[in-house]
């Protein structure tokens, strides 16, 4: 047989060749696509960006307008204060002049008041005199209280109700019933109305109301009574100071302690405890009491207390008192406990303080 002759450029060929052009054409178009979105999307943001460009322009030269404007009052302004500077320092030469004719007058004023003052020393000279020859004299014209009672009443306590801040602690635990043990034990047991009437008590709130008519008038004070605890005799009161010029303060801590019921055991570290939260701290301290303490800041699991003990508990006390302020202590003692007025006293003269032990028809 013949052999076939080949051709290179047959039609299937030239098919392949057509079929490729096309596939290459239809690649560039579908290219050419996507480029054109792809540049509207970059001119939309630029476009967005130039809007945005412009706005910041006229702001700033909205700005730019306003900044003169603001340039231009601050002109006016120092102008005018310019002008008023000049008319101040006319009003200033002024004011001169007239004082040094009000500090001639002034010179004859005081003149006038030193004569007046000599006069005055003369007249308090001769009310001095008539006082001293005076039988009668109104004791109560200084005091914010009065202490009415029956007799003579000026003792001799050397106890000097003054300062700033006066803290009056007052012991309110069961040996305040009275003078003995068994008789501590047998008004114990009492209905609380006989215990407000116990003698010794009753005293002590005597002696309190005394102190309260004795503050001065410019002072501050505050009472707490304690006992296992130390409180305020006013609710609400605690760490904070109350004004002598308030006269119901005082008669309402009056009235409140003569409510009290003397009970439980004695706690004096937890007493000056309460002195050492007052902010400020006193500047005089009085403290009515009978013994020396029978527990320290908690009650203690034994019943009896001996006496090396209640001397070991006192001094742990004194330890927590403040520094540098007097305690004038006011002693009501009772029998079983000899080491109380020996530590009491000496307490109040490392202190600067008094010591009082008052008799039973005082005050």
């Amino acid at each position: 047989m013949r052999r076939r002759e080949v051709t290179v450029f047959s039609l299937s060929f030239l098919d392949c060749i057509c079929c490729g052009l096309g596939a290459v054409i239809l690649l560039f178009v579908i290219v050419n696509a996507k480029s054109a979105a792809y540049r509207n999307e970059v001119l939309v943001d630029l476009r967005s960006e130039v809007t945005r460009l412009e706005k910041e322009v006229l702001e700033g030269k909205k700005g730019l307008v306003e900044a003169r404007n603001t340039l231009e009052k601050s002109r006016d302004e120092i102008v005018r204060t310019e002008g008023l500077s000049e008319e101040l320092v006319e009003t200033i030469a002024q004011r001169k002049v007239e004082l040094a004719y009000y500090e001639k007058d002034t010179l004859a004023t005081k003149t006038h008041i030193n004569k007046l003052k000599a006069d005055l020393k003369s007249v308090d000279e001769d009310v001095r005199r008539l006082e001293a020859g005076s039988k009668a004299k109104d004791d109560y014209g200084s005091r914010l209280r009065p202490f009415p009672g029956e007799g003579d009443r000026q003792y001799l306590t050397d106890l000097k109700v003054g300062g700033d801040r006066i803290f009056i602690l007052v012991d309110a635990s069961a040996s305040m019933l009275d003078e003995s043990i068994v008789g501590i034990i047998r008004r114990r047991n009492l209905k609380d109305a006989e215990k407000l009437r116990a003698e010794k008590w009753q005293q002590a709130v005597a002696t309190v109301d005394w102190l309260t008519t004795q503050v001065p008038l410019n002072s501050q004070f505050q009472v707490y009574v304690f006992n296992e605890t130390a409180a305020p005799l006013i609710e609400g009161t605690k760490g904070t100071w109350l004004k002598a010029q308030d006269v119901e303060k005082l008669n309402d801590t009056v009235a409140r302690l003569r409510k009290v019921i003397p009970q439980k055991g004695t706690s004096l570290v937890n007493a000056f405890q309460a002195i050492k939260d007052m902010n400020p701290g006193p500047d005089n301290i009085f403290l009515l009491t009978d013994s020396l303490p029978t527990m320290g800041a908690r009650r203690p699991e034994e019943k009896r207390v001996s006496g090396r003990k209640r001397r070991s508990l006192f001094k742990e006390a004194v330890r927590s008192l403040p520094s540098r302020v007097p305690v004038n202590i006011i002693l009501f003692p009772m029998e079983g406990d000899p080491l109380a007025a020996s530590l009491l006293w000496q307490l109040a003269v490392s202190t600067n303080g008094a010591f009082f032990c008052p008799s039973k028809d005082w005050p």
